[in-house]
């Protein structure tokens, strides 16, 4: 599992080791992903050395940069039908250093090559979100859990609240926003997994 042990006894994702091995393994250069993903090589530099953490904008883009997945990124599960709640792999996005501040996506499905559905929990804290849009191919469903969620989808805003769904075509330009003053959880379910 691609991952190590953090304080509270999840596993983390070592993102910065991720991104730099699949960069290496692509054959680029620190500067030829910096100009594909479109931010400075500075940055990319500190991802790599998870001395900071991209939004959930940027890590996208990296991802499609490598011909990725974020799915990939995570790397697979233990098991390919159950994942127990203290065994799934978490990527810490976006946000300072404390954990608080940041966006966790919890991997609900291993990543494997020939899934066809990818599901993470995200875990938004307030003032969180994506921080940008994102397009992709595929389709999305979520389910708010807990707290709210403001989803702009095509410049057209939906604030949803714990209980609320929604479904929408990937390559639509969408973002998200936790405004609220509460952390939101948000079962998101992608397919195909390219995002």
């Amino acid at each position: 599992m691609n991952g190590e042990l953090s304080q509270d006894g999840d596993k983390s994702i070592r993102l910065g080791r991720q991104i730099r091995h699949w960069r290496l393994v692509k054959g680029l250069t620190l500067r030829d992903l910096a100009k594909l993903v479109g931010c400075s090589e500075s940055l990319l530099s500190k991802i790599e050395n998870d001395r900071a953490t991209p939004s959930l904008s940027t890590l996208h883009k990296t991802a499609v940069a490598l011909g990725l997945s974020i799915s990939d990124i995570f790397g697979s599960g233990e098991s390919e039908v159950v994942t127990r709640a203290d065994k799934r792999n978490v990527l810490l996005v976006d946000g300072d250093e404390s954990d608080g501040d940041r966006i966790r996506l919890e991997q609900l499905v291993p990543a494997k090559k020939g899934r066809l559905l990818q599901a993470d929990m995200y875990v938004i804290p307030p003032g969180g979100g994506s921080n940008g849009e994102i397009q992709h191919s595929g389709e999305e469903f979520g389910f708010v859990v807990e707290g709210s969620l403001l989803l702009t989808i095509e410049n057209m805003s939906y604030l949803l609240e714990a209980g609320d769904s929604f479904v929408f075509r990937s390559e639509l330009a969408h973002s998200f926003a936790n405004n609220g003053n509460t952390v939101a959880r948000v079962l998101w379910v992608n397919t195909p997994p390219t995002f």
